[in-house]
């Protein structure tokens, strides 16, 4: 897509610290980083949302997380790794384009927990939504 920043650095129109690329993914440094070595992982063809990923891209996306989630993490002699992905404009995803965030985190760096990104109780019964979710996954197959 012409006018998306994540294709332009995939196609290597705009420069960024790229820090990976495969035949399925590219990573490189956040510009705005939450800690040192912030990592944005991206698909290489333009894609919204994760559901719209070919089951080989997904594949290939996830093959190269699970090589740098150490590699990011030694590289700046952090603990951990918080893994985020805003998967839609209703999540907070302002780039239409799927990148998945490798935070490096250490204790006391304060930062939260994933589940702290929101707290909205549920008025449905658990039940009624795992029965939900498993009819549609039924539906769908």
């Amino acid at each position: 897509m012409p006018d998306c920043i994540i294709c332009s650095i995939v196609e290597s129109r705009t420069s960024a610290r790229v820090v990976y690329q495969d035949e399925w993914a590219v990573a490189f440094l956040e510009l705005r980083p939450s800690a040192p070595g912030h990592t944005l992982l991206v698909p290489r063809r333009h894609v919204s949302r994760v559901e719209e990923l070919t089951p080989d891209e997904a594949r290939g996306l996830f093959a190269a997380l699970h090589c740098l989630l150490l590699v990011v993490s030694h590289a700046v002699g952090a603990e951990a790794t918080t893994i985020g992905i805003n998967n839609g404009p209703g999540s907070g995803q302002h780039i239409p384009h799927v990148h998945i965030h490798i935070i490096p985190r250490s204790s006391g760096d304060g930062g939260g927990i994933i589940q702290t990104i929101v707290r909205s109780p549920s008025r449905m019964d658990p039940d009624e939504i795992a029965k939900k979710i498993r009819d549609t996954l039924a539906y769908s197959a």
